[in-house]
């Protein structure tokens, strides 16, 4: 049996903001945005190339604002993709480069964390 992992929720403070980070800064999809009542948001973005996407949005989740870390995206030049993130207004760190893979490690404005990696050449 398959199983795809395909949304994962990410608790916002600010929608909007939250929003115009993930699709401005870091060029996700916007791929739904629905006032489902006024208690329910429902917007779903999707990372450029990725078969998972994220969820955001109001009455979604119970988790604590800032609470969801080391979400992973894989990249294949981590230097090229450090340097876009820059070029469109996110703070993302030096690349880190560890013997498993070349990582760099930004948050979003709720304080949720993440990483791109870029896979280590695997040696046969």
């Amino acid at each position: 049996m398959d199983m795809k992992l395909e949304l994962v929720a990410v608790p916002v403070s600010d929608v909007d903001r939250a929003k115009a980070f993930y699709t401005d800064n870091l060029d996700f999809n916007a791929d739904h945005d629905h006032q489902v009542t006024d208690e329910l948001r429902f917007v779903q973005l999707t990372p450029p190339g990725s078969a998972c996407s994220i969820a955001i949005g109001t009455g979604l989740s119970d988790m604590a604002l800032g609470s969801l870390k080391g979400l992973q995206m894989v990249v294949a030049d981590i230097q090229e993709a450090r340097d876009d993130l820059l070029r469109r207004g996110a703070e993302v760190s030096e690349v880190d480069v560890q013997p498993w893979g070349s990582f760099v490690y930004f948050s979003d404005p709720d304080g949720n964390t993440w990483s791109l990696q870029q896979l280590a050449q695997r040696n046969l």
